[in-house]
């Protein structure tokens, strides 16, 4: 499949949405760089999980992250993290898809921005799902692992999406590492849950972000990203400490805490 890009500067053009909208993007050359790119195949997948239940939206997630580590992440690294690469591919080819699927892009243009060509970092589901499905399938493990380290990313998309935030912790290593951790010490549920009766911190606090903004704020002292899971471990029970009584990691009773995924 072929997919030409667009040229720079298409987030600005006030006709943009409209001629989506009218199918007349595709039909207009001054949208298109010189620049054409071929991939194998691409089939659809879920690109927004901002809507539905929990459930609803782990499934969205998990179908994602397989068809994206079967056709996508395949490809050179430097396009399946190109913001204009699917930006020109949700735009070309996914149209149909997209209106069926997410038809609130046609109610107006913040929800086409926000669902079609929101800037590709950590707030965007696709780059999530890439980043994902590169960091899971790269480990080379057996497909059983594989479903594990998945599901972990499922059970915890919270801290994931946190951990992705901070460039430093941005590998694939750390990622797995923290979540086996989590895995190991039962504290998925506190990890994701709001912090209470703390007015001097930020609304919607979590306890693990505050885990994630504690080891980065070590760092450079404490190279997190570098230390072996047992040392990691200990550095995110002292991390977690400043903020709940671990004790009841050791004791097994951790309390069920409200979560949601966002």
């Amino acid at each position: 499949m072929e997919i030409n890009l667009l040229k720079v500067g298409y987030k600005g053009n006030d006709q943009f949405y409209q001629d989506f909208l009218d199918d007349k993007i595709n039909s207009n050359e001054d949208y298109f760089s010189n620049e054409i790119v071929t991939i194998p195949d691409a089939p659809d997948f879920p690109i927004y999980m901002g809507r539905g239940n929990e459930e609803e939206k782990k499934q969205a997630f998990q179908k994602a992250f397989e068809i994206i580590a079967a056709h996508y992440i395949n490809t050179d690294r430097e396009l399946h993290l190109d913001e204009r690469f699917w930006h020109s591919l949700l735009v070309t080819k996914k149209r149909e898809f997209i209106l069926d699927n997410y038809p609130v892009v046609t109610t107006g243009r913040r929800q086409f921005e926000n669902i079609v060509i929101k800037k590709f970092d950590w707030e965007n589901y696709i780059y999530k799902c890439v980043l994902a499905a590169e960091y899971i399938e790269d480990i080379g493990t057996s497909d059983e692992e594989k479903k594990h380290y998945y599901k972990l990313v499922l059970d915890n998309l919270d801290i994931f999406n946190y951990i992705i935030k901070y460039a430093i912790f941005r590998n694939g290593e750390f990622l797995l590492k923290i979540l086996t951790i989590i895995d190991e010490l039962q504290i998925s549920s506190i990890m994701k849950a709001n912090i209470k009766d703390r007015p001097d911190l930020g609304k919607d606090e979590r306890y693990g972000r505050r885990v994630i903004f504690e080891l980065n704020k070590k760092y450079p002292v404490v190279l997190s990203p570098l230390l072996d899971i047992e040392k990691l471990k200990d550095e995110v029970i002292s991390a977690l400490s400043m903020y709940y009584d671990v004790s009841a990691i050791k004791d097994h009773t951790i309390p069920e805490l409200e979560v949601g995924i966002k």
